[in-house]
């Protein structure tokens, strides 16, 4: 699967020369009993798990909340958490079934049932909210319980859908404390995973201790944290360098993250080869300017990888010619394939074979952050440099930015993605399937009958060519051109132990495994 670099081997190798144990980078049955205080400019959309599908939020899904199945790090298999054991009925692919454990209370230690399983997956999908996970399960007919007995009936094969159970969206939640009908809004969480929300400020912070009524397959619950929220890397840089926040995770700014030193005594640096990939897609519905396949196939033939690896990222993502990044069955380089260079001259007469009057106007949104601003201010030199586009640029906040891009209020925009599950299906129906969660008005039923093709196997490595066939139909429609995938960055104080388990570049975020030496 994916290859993982970890450089807290070097710095183990500098704490051995300096004549230091390498047993002080476990954690210490002495240890300070302080939260260690996790700093990111991720932002929570929803507390509540029917209405967010994004790095955020799932972060945090990911240890106030429990699913029914989980990942280990680096694990490409999920195993059972709040479930005793899962598997499908019969070869058909289309019933699977969960025995739930006998002995899971929510925080407040109210009894978990399996009518709770049911009504978690129930209200997702009745809710439906444009940014929400319900996307995820467009094959899901109704769930069904006896007892302690979950059964998920589909309309249609999914050989991914344990993996999708052990998502953000397949959270439990508390029946009686999440409304059937609309998202819960009190800043409140009722769930069951390894940790208890004890406050939580929107944008500014969130405190998290043990929770001791947690069964499942961890262990151990861990030590308190709490998390820290910023707007912009620089804040992140800032409150990293004045000491406010022990750990970083996703992102400092690109130019930090560049010059970070392995060797360095007083931080110890966690770097992995990631699935993480960042897009620019485009508004296809009818009346949009970019509806007309020439013109994006014009902007794929403009766009220049080169600056935005190199003078944006300073050398920390890699160019990304697929919608599947490398390390993934099926990965190929359809827009390498297709557009090996930047041709001004190819673009300028598929610009006139659209028809379309030059300069083309466009509206450009993004996430206001300082890295994005300086990637959108080398995409709209590109798009601008021979006359062919007039690009209106605008930064936005988050959450505001979500229902923008849902409502088709932007022509074009930059968007990242992490893989929910350490399989290619991650990047395809959710992005270009129907009903994706990019809501840029994309359909193809030829698109659509690829993905149904790679659900089709147990046996991931026969559906190859099926993957490799859709990335090349994603080259030729064009409804977004793959700009990076980057590295993922951990970077922690020297006595913070468990660092180097925090993220696997997934969305998992295992708090849990953080403590003091």
């Amino acid at each position: 699967m994916r290859s993982i670099r970890i450089r807290i081997l070097a710095i183990l190798a500098v704490l051995v020369i300096a004549g230091v144990g390498a047993w002080q980078l476990l954690p210490s049955d002495e240890g300070s009993t302080d939260p260690v205080t996790v700093g990111t400019t991720d932002e929570v959309t929803s507390l509540d798990p029917a209405g967010a599908y994004d790095a955020g939020s799932w972060a945090m899904y990911s240890n106030v909340y429990q699913s029914l199945m989980t990942f280990k790090s680096g694990a490409i298999v999920p195993e059972p958490d709040a479930a005793e054991s899962c598997g499908f009925l019969g070869g058909k692919l289309q019933t699977y079934q969960c025995k739930l454990r006998d002995d899971l209370t929510f925080s407040d230690g109210t009894e978990i049932t399996a009518e709770d399983v049911k009504y978690s997956f129930d209200r997702m999908l009745e809710i439906k909210t444009d940014v929400g996970p319900s996307v995820l399960f467009p094959s899901l007919k109704n769930v069904v319980t006896e007892g302690r007995v979950i059964t998920f009936n589909l309309s249609s094969r999914d050989a991914t859908f344990p993996q999708k159970l052990a998502t953000g969206a397949g959270s439990i939640v508390e029946k009686n404390a999440y409304s059937e009908h609309k998202l819960r809004a009190d800043n409140k969480v009722s769930g069951s995973g390894p940790y208890v929300l004890k406050s939580y400020k929107p944008g500014v912070s969130a405190q998290l201790v043990p929770n001791s009524r947690y069964r499942g397959a961890l262990k151990e619950t861990g030590g308190p944290v709490t998390v820290r929220y910023y707007k912009q890397s620089d804040d992140l840089l800032a409150a990293w360098q004045s000491g406010q926040v022990d750990v970083t995770h996703r992102q400092l700014p690109p130019s930090t993250l560049a010059e970070l030193n392995p060797g360095d005594a007083d931080k110890r640096i966690t770097e992995a080869d990631s699935a993480e990939i960042r897009n620019l897609v485009f508004n296809v519905r009818d009346g949009s300017p970019l509806a007309n396949r020439k013109v994006r196939q014009a902007i794929a033939s403009i766009i220049d990888r080169g600056p935005l690896v190199s003078d944006v990222y300073k050398g920390t993502v890699d160019p990304l010619y697929s919608l599947i990044p490398q390390g993934y069955i099926g990965h190929s380089t359809p827009f390498f394939d297709e557009y090996p260079s930047p041709d001004p001259k190819r673009a300028r007469k598929l610009m006139e074979e659209a028809g379309v009057q030059l300069p083309l106007h466009i509206t450009f949104a993004y996430r206001a952050d300082d890295a994005y601003t300086k990637e959108t201010t080398e995409i709209r030199r590109q798009l601008e440099a021979d006359g062919l586009f007039k690009v209106n640029v605008k930064a936005v906040e988050w959450q505001a930015f979500q229902k923008g891009y849902a409502a088709g209020k932007y022509d074009a925009y930059t968007i990242g993605w992490l893989p929910d599950y350490p399989d290619p299906d991650t990047f395809s129906q959710p992005l270009v399937g129907r009903d994706s969660s990019l809501h840029n008005g994309y359909t193809s039923k030829k698109m659509d009958q690829l993905i149904s093709n790679t659900l089709q196997y147990s046996d991931r490595s026969r559906t190859s060519a099926d993957f490799k066939a859709l990335q090349k139909l994603v080259g030729e429609d064009v409804p977004l051109v793959p700009l990076w995938q980057k590295k993922d960055y951990v970077v922690a104080k020297a006595d913070v132990s468990g660092s180097q388990y925090l993220s696997d570049g997934t969305g998992i975020w295992r708090l849990w495994e953080l403590g003091w030496i």
